[in-house]
């Protein structure tokens, strides 16, 4: 029974540890816990919170300085929300990894657009010649 006990405590914190963090309720050591913030972070976001609660992720960005959008990615996935919400912006890193794809699926998509244009242009000028061999 006192095993039984015991593993739920275990669950029980172990659940608490990974439970979402709101910036707009939590403590200056509920800041610190989420991995990346440190206590000067933490005063600066209480600091800003003391004006006003913040209404996004784009607000946080904007008003606390030191946190930019691979800060607030990083800080989502560790479990920190504003009002409920994990950050919906992409890490810098997966931009430009995108942006690689996108840009070989644009020229990929402009060579097969080059290559159709002459194809045409090759049958009608075979036309009048194979015409002119008839007569």
């Amino acid at each position: 029974m006192l095993k039984k006990i015991l593993a739920i405590v275990a669950m029980l914190y172990a659940a608490a540890c990974f439970a979402a963090v709101d910036v707009n309720k939590a403590s200056a050591a509920e800041l610190d816990s989420i991995k990346g913030i440190g206590p000067g972070i933490s005063t600066k976001i209480l600091d800003e919170r003391k004006k006003g609660t913040f209404k996004d992720w784009n607000d946080l960005v904007e008003r606390v300085k030191g946190v930019g959008e691979g800060n607030a990615a990083k800080f989502s996935a560790e479990g920190m929300t504003i009002n409920g919400e994990a950050f919906k912006g992409v890490a810098p890193a997966a931009k430009k990894a995108d942006a690689k794809v996108v840009k070989a699926e644009a020229d990929k998509k402009a060579k097969e657009e080059k290559a159709a244009a002459k194809a045409p242009a090759k049958a009608e000028a075979a036309k009048p010649a194979a015409s002119a061999a008839k007569k």
